[in-house]
């Protein structure tokens, strides 16, 4: 989709320094859970683009982006002081990482990859299928939504930073659980595609959005 506003629906503290923003879905927007959109916003008056990964796992009325508030951020800050009514400027959605609701997932994310993570892992238990979330961070966000998870039958596995041994313990306990989508920053993904490989697995099968 070419540049089109969408409205604000809500803006909602998540975690710490973390917030998820619904917005409105233009009319023709379609994306899966795993793909991700292009934001343009103007604060000062300077234009700054930020890609941000969907973390909802429809699209039909609104759709959600989770943003991490860094104080000394360009754009971040911005965002979080957005209220309903406001809007945005979006392009896409963009990214060959995505569900199509066809297969059991183990959704695999560092930091902010929380968001596109229980996107995907709620996606597949509406299809009937299984998932797990194995979740890295020191701080956790979207805790409701992965204590719904679990709820629903879905492994959730919170790590915290540095613990590598547990994160590769996870990852060999669910190599043969599904299509592996792994999320987050080139170190954390790194990490992950050696640890599937060191128990077995080959990482070229797995899904790997790298947020640089």
């Amino acid at each position: 989709m070419d540049r089109t506003d969408a409205t604000v629906e809500s803006v909602t503290e998540v975690g710490p320094s973390t917030i998820a923003i619904e917005l409105e879905s233009p009319a023709a927007f379609e994306a899966l859970p795993g793909q991700f959109v292009l934001l343009r916003a103007t604060p000062d008056d300077e234009e700054i683009t930020r890609y941000y990964t969907l973390s909802s796992p429809t699209v039909e009325e609104t759709f959600e982006i989770t943003v991490g508030i860094d104080p000394e951020g360009e754009l971040a800050p911005w965002l979080a002081e957005l209220e309903a009514g406001d809007a945005v400027s979006i392009e896409g959605p963009y990214g060959k990482v995505a569900y199509e609701g066809n297969q059991d997932v183990v959704a695999v994310a560092g930091g902010p990859g929380v968001g596109p993570a229980v996107a995907i892992a709620e996606a597949a238990k509406a299809a009937g299928h299984d998932a797990a979330v194995i979740y890295q961070d020191d701080e956790p966000a979207h805790v409701d939504r992965l204590e719904a998870l679990e709820a629903a039958g879905c492994t959730t596995t919170l790590i915290d930073d540095g613990d590598d041994e547990n994160l590769e313990e996870a990852i060999e306990a669910h190599l043969e659980g599904g299509q592996f989508y792994v999320f987050g920053f080139e170190d954390f993904v790194t990490q992950v595609a050696d640890a599937i490989e060191a128990a077995g697995g080959d990482p070229d099968d797995a899904l790997i959005e790298n947020f640089g």
